[in-house]
């Protein structure tokens, strides 16, 4: 099954209380990054000379955001900014179109904010979450 993007949505937080809030104006949403270290543990009678690794600490990256600055319309805008100035760690939620029935939920901290204009060009932002401990993936059928 092939499924365009339109309909994804990013939100803040989860749960019903409070409600989530999804960010509004959204043009991309970057993917979760996932990484993992790896620690050497070669040794002297290690077989055939290749170097002998196991995995390490995983790191869920980060994830960029890009939009239309219009924080009146652009429900989450202000809550994301808002976000970067506590430097508190929140709830948020990748939710993919409805038919696809997957979302990414972790927690992260909010660790970029900007908006930029160019007269050729609407208004943007942007932000960038840094992931922090384990990103869920649910696929349900």
């Amino acid at each position: 099954m092939k499924i365009r993007a339109l309909g994804t949505k990013f939100n803040i937080g989860k749960g019903p209380e409070p409600a989530p809030v999804s960010v509004g104006n959204l043009t991309s949403i970057g993917g979760l990054e996932l990484s993992a270290d790896t620690q050497d543990v070669t040794t002297l009678d290690s077989e055939g000379g290749y170097r002998e690794f196991v995995g390490g600490f995983k790191d869920g990256g980060e994830v960029p955001l890009e939009g239309i600055f219009d924080p009146t319309t652009g429900k989450g805008q202000k809550e994301l900014y808002d976000l970067f100035e506590n430097g508190e760690t929140s709830d948020f939620q990748i939710a993919f179109p409805t038919e696809l029935k997957a979302t990414w939920d972790f927690k992260g901290v909010v660790t970029g904010f900007s908006t930029s204009v160019d007269l050729e060009d609407p208004l943007a932002f942007s932000a960038t979450i840094k992931v922090s401990g384990k990103p869920t993936l649910t696929i349900t059928s």
